[in-house]
């Protein structure tokens, strides 16, 4: 079955017989050694006429006009199972040369996506991506590379294989990048390919990558495995297979992890249960003579990807296990970060070597974190973004959850007569709509402001974040490379008149904030101080496309916490000068925003706070009254009426923080003792009232 691209055979599901010229089809390619073969590429693979083609579905539109809503779509959980079942078809299809294959599941991706390559790892099957086949098939177009058990192709072999591959899609894909996902000896190889084709627009997805052969015991198995009696060789392969992976990890699926008191058992029981077929098939698909080559393989791979890996120049993820008992991967992952100049890191400290295979471990989620996906040469984070799943978000409210249970956030709107409401039914139900509000110490109403407008409009805040966020070298000073991840995946996008205008013409909900990181990172004395660029910067973009502007405040920081020391303070300890070098100067110190500014809003070096806790009050929103511009385009174009608005909604903001902070001293439940008392009485899930607005 060909796909719509011309690109390699879709694999057949159960509801079609398992016939080898279905599966793959025939190629040129001797299996004697001493001739040199020519693979032909998948462009060049022909087909059955009378075999249809899976149709392309176009990425359907979020929703209501203006509202991006969170993707509840559901995706059949798959595991170790399906592994086993789809690896026993495609080794029974019998010996061949190696070829690409598509997952029937992969066979309708949006129009204009990108090609990924997937290469396996030592087992060399290719159904490594089987949990993912269908969140990956609808925004990627997949090839799976299957090397047969008995191929002895070598690496280089493989590597111009692939290579071939790449440069015949490139041509056809006119401009879109060409991803090559790796694990294990499959990294080593999308490294080769790579450092041999710095010019093709390539982003590598590399996992556990296989470079540090020569630091582990596989350099010295590989040496004793010859010796090793037939009988014997099963429970070796058995051992690599205990090694690999986490089993118990590998039975959950995307829906969520949480385990109830009395499911550990059955749970226990199910992956034991998959991991005996997987033992199996480890001796089909490994036999002694199979495993010896492709430890041969391995050593070759490593020396030859190390020797080169300074050519390597493009996009890289690297995602590594911290309980990898086959690999260093941890280590390799920082190592490999610290020599290729476009790396970065995920790592997943309780994960084993079969990464991919293990539950709550979502692709496309780390993609899409890390800022990563795109279908174009440069990355465009309005056009590209693909709304957060149900899993994502519930993923995301989780890390918010103790801080909103802490501050049962208040949120209040205001109606177009001007009545204040508790809730978010003064907002609109359709964009543009630009929301400007005061930014809280940190950042700290950000997460049950987002959480909140999902939960309560189903609306997805499109927020206008610092450079900082998206930048490589910023990453990397941060305790967790993934902090900023959360952001993105809820659609966050780096701050520009580009991308505010991408935004509004997307009839869009944008969260800006004037004051920027000089009102995030303020000093002591400072609360609920605004500190905005003079000039109006918003209004005039705003009008062109008719967007409703909603003016908020929100008050409660002094509730939560007390600035112990702010940078003024900092500035004065005597080793913090190397860390405000390598925060505000070099290649971090690029991504300042507003440096030209001579205003207090220019001075925004980032710097850390140090805080001391309280015992934590309440957070209050309030929402004015929304400001339209529909109708208003040639009256705003003008620069001084369109000072005269900003004025007027930055007093908006004042005026919405002056009300909170009055109205906070009459709501009884403000201190966190007498909400826990309330709910002990009335429930843990009714609402706490407040003051009367």
């Amino acid at each position: 079955m060909a796909t719509a691209s011309g690109g390699p055979q879709p694999f057949l599901g159960e509801s079609q017989p398992l016939r080898r010229r279905h599966i793959f089809p025939r190629c040129c390619r001797t299996t004697k050694p001493s001739v040199k073969a020519k693979h032909p590429t998948p462009s060049q693979l022909k087909f059955e006429p009378d075999t249809p083609k899976p149709t392309r579905i176009n990425r359907a539109h979020n929703g209501k006009a203006g509202r991006e809503v969170i993707d509840r779509s559901e995706v059949a959980p798959r595991g170790v199972r399906d592994y086993v079942k789809l690896s026993r078809e495609l080794v029974k299809s019998g010996a061949g040369p190696v070829r690409w294959f598509s997952p029937i599941e992969c066979a309708q991706c949006a129009e204009g996506s990108p090609l990924l390559l997937f290469l396996p790892g030592m087992d060399g099957v290719g159904t490594g991506l089987v949990r993912h086949y269908e969140r990956l098939g609808k925004i990627f177009d997949i090839w799976c590379l299957h090397i047969p058990v008995n191929d002895r192709t070598s690496f280089e072999g493989l590597v111009q294989y692939i290579e071939n591959s790449v440069r015949s899609e490139e041509t056809r894909l006119q401009g879109r990048p060409i991803y090559i996902a790796g694990e294990s000896i499959g990294a080593c190889l999308a490294l080769a390919v790579a450092a041999r084709n710095i010019n093709t627009d390539l982003v590598l997805v590399l996992v556990n990558p296989a470079t540090s052969f020569k630091r582990t015991l596989l350099r010295d198995v590989s040496s004793l495995l010859a010796a090793v009696p037939d009988p014997l060789h099963v429970p070796i392969s058995s051992l690599f297979s205990l090694l690999s992976g986490n089993y118990i990890r590998t039975t959950t699926n995307f829906k969520g992890q949480n385990i109830a008191i009395e499911e550990p058992i059955p749970i226990l029981s199910e992956g034991l249960t998959n991991m005996l077929p997987s033992l199996s098939l480890l001796g089909d698909i490994l036999p002694k003579e199979t495993l010896v080559w492709k430890l041969k393989i391995l050593k070759e791979a490593s020396c030859y990807v190390n020797s080169r890996l300074h050519a390597v120049t493009c996009q890289t993820l690297i995602l590594a296990s911290g309980n990898d008992e086959i690999l260093p991967s941890r280590e390799e992952a920082e190592r490999l970060c610290t020599i290729l100049p476009n790396c970065r890191v995920r790592h997943f400290k309780d994960s084993g070597h079969t990464l991919l295979l293990e539950g709550g471990i979502d692709l496309v989620t780390i993609i899409k974190g890390a800022g990563y996906y795109r279908r174009t040469r440069q990355t465009d984070f309005v056009s590209d973004y693909i709304n957060p799943t149900a899993f994502e978000f519930e993923n995301v409210s989780k890390e918010y959850r103790s801080i909103t249970f802490a501050t049962d956030p208040v949120m209040l709107s205001t109606l177009d007569d001007g009545r204040i409401i508790r809730g978010l039914s003064g907002i609109p139900d359709a964009g543009p709509v630009v929301l400007i509000g005061y930014h809280m110490l940190m950042g700290l109403e950000l997460g049950p402001l987002v959480v909140q407008f999902v939960k309560e409009k189903n609306i997805l805040l499109r927020g206008i974040a610092h450079p900082f966020m998206y930048d490589r070298n910023a990453e990397m000073l941060m305790p967790d490379y993934s902090s900023f991840d959360k952001y993105r995946i809820m659609g966050a996008a780096p701050v520009s008149g580009a991308n505010l205008y991408k935004l509004l013409a997307k009839n869009s909900f944008v969260l800006l904030y004037p004051g920027g990181a000089r009102e995030a990172l303020h000093r002591k004395g400072e609360e609920y101080q605004l500190f905005w660029p003079q000039q109006s910067e918003f209004v005039r973009m705003a009008s062109r496309f008719g967007a409703t502007i909603i003016p908020f405040g929100v008050v409660g920081e002094d509730d939560l916490c007390n600035i112990l020391l702010d940078y003024n303070d900092l500035k004065k300890l005597p080793f913090y000068d190397s860390l405000d070098k390598k925060l505000n100067e070099g290649p971090v110190g690029a991504v300042r925003v507003r440096s030209n500014y001579e205003e207090e809003v220019g001075n925004q070096e980032l710097h850390p706070i140090v805080l001391s806790p309280k015992i934590p009050g309440r957070f209050y929103f309030l929402f004015g009254k929304p400001i339209k511009t529909k109708g208003r385009e040639k009256e705003l174009k003008d620069r001084e009426n369109a000072q005269q608005m900003y004025l007027h909604v930055k007093s908006e903001v004042e005026k919405c923080m002056s009300y909170l902070k009055d109205k906070r001293e009459k709501d009884p439940y403000r201190s966190l003792l007498s909400r826990f008392f309330y709910q002990a009485t009335h429930g843990f899930d009714s609402e706490i009232p407040t003051f009367e607005p």
